[in-house]
């Protein structure tokens, strides 16, 4: 199906703005604007008003850096998580794939991002230096690095553990189970569990 010639700006432009999302097509985007106008207005403005408030409202955990509706996110206030045991991840996906296995019991830390000199990301744009200090509080018993292993992940990886090594902390990466090149969203709740599980020392 292609798009014709748009009858409307008002519709233009919502195609345009849907079109901007990642993995959406201008046809989609079409598809979609044309679904909502079918749609109540009722239902239409909650779905714009969810996405307001999502963009105005959201916070991120000042503890782990997680997406959170309050100052400290479900998973750092739980007082039932053991928190001497850090997993550090990419970011909020990777929280949800982990959480989804129901094997992990510790807390997180949510990088933001990873170390891609491609992509103009270096050490200084991701959550490092209060990983770093955690570490340094001697409140932590072990790091589980758990990042994508593609070849930004092992260069943050190794990072990460130049940063650590000298803070005494066990520093620990995902089994085997895991393929290189897998990011961790993509990966089936299983294989995910059981090569959380079976962690083992990281090593260079």
């Amino acid at each position: 199906m292609n798009v014709p010639a748009f009858p409307s700006k008002l519709l233009e432009n919502a195609v345009n703005e849907f079109a901007s999302l990642p993995g959406i097509g201008r046809k989609t985007a079409f598809r979609l604007v044309m679904h909502l106008l079918r749609r109540g207005e009722p239902e239409v403005t909650r779905f714009g008003e969810s996405v307001i408030r999502l963009r105005n409202e959201i916070k991120y955990c000042r503890e782990c850096h997680n997406i959170s509706d309050n100052e400290i996110c479900s998973v750092c206030s739980d007082p039932a998580r053991e928190r001497s045991i850090v997993c550090v991840v990419e970011d909020i996906q990777d929280v949800m794939a982990i959480e989804n296995t129901r094997q992990y019991k510790g807390v997180y830390h949510v990088l933001g991002g990873i170390i891609s000199p491609v992509d103009g990301i270096g050490p200084g744009d991701l959550k490092i230096g209060s990983l770093i200090a955690k570490a340094e509080s001697g409140r932590l018993n072990e790091v589980i690095l758990a990042l994508s292993t593609t070849m930004e992940g092992d260069t943050t990886n190794f990072y990460l553990y130049k940063k650590l090594s000298h803070t005494g902390v066990e520093i620990t990466t995902l089994a085997r189970g895991v393929s290189h090149g897998d990011e961790l969203e993509y990966i089936d709740e299983l294989t995910l569990g059981r090569s959380l599980i079976n962690r083992t020392p990281f090593s260079v």
